[in-house]
């Protein structure tokens, strides 16, 4: 049995936006937002097979998913879906074998100096894809960051952009 990839998408992300009013948006992301807490302090590093180290969840991390990179703060629904996906990124890491995506580049860290510029370091980002869920399939992005010689870090976690003309299939799959 074939299932749209596109609805199956659509479905997650109605599950996160515009379902309610701003006020009950609001309060269920205040929810959201204390169970993530509560992931973060159960679980101050994860071991990832992949990188045969443990990754850090900090308060880097978590800032970066209710704000965008400039610091200011992201729309109520991007939020949502972001917070949301929290404890499947958590297992993603856990699980994590393969690594699908590799950016490395030079970017501004800190407050900038008293000449006005700034320091400027080596930052590497490692993204980790994995179909989820059981009935409503969804593919994430789990986003791992490294700052110089800093330690790895979970930064970010997002549904993947380029799924929607896939097909993803429960049965039969093995006869082929």
């Amino acid at each position: 049995m074939g299932v749209s990839a596109n609805a199956l998408f659509l479905t997650w992300y109605n599950l996160c936006m515009d379902k309610g009013t701003e006020a009950e948006k609001s309060e269920r992301l205040k929810i959201n937002i204390e169970k993530a807490k509560e992931i973060y302090n159960k679980n101050p590093e994860i071991w990832c097979p992949y990188f045969s180290a443990n990754v850090t969840l900090n308060s880097d991390g978590f800032n970066h998913l209710l704000n965008k990179p400039n610091r200011l703060p992201r729309n109520i629904d991007e939020k949502l879906l972001k917070i949301s996906l929290v404890k499947k990124a958590i297992e993603i890491i856990k699980k994590s074998g393969t690594l699908q995506r590799y950016r490395d580049r030079m970017e501004k860290t800190g407050k900038p100096a008293r000449d006005g510029f700034y320091k400027t370091s080596r930052v590497q980002y490692w993204g980790l894809e994995a179909i989820i869920g059981e009935q409503k399939k969804i593919k994430i992005v789990v986003v791992l960051r490294k700052v110089g010689d800093g330690k790895l870090t979970f930064w970010s976690v997002l549904p993947h952009k380029k799924f929607n003309n896939q097909k993803l299939y429960s049965e039969g799959i093995e006869e082929d």
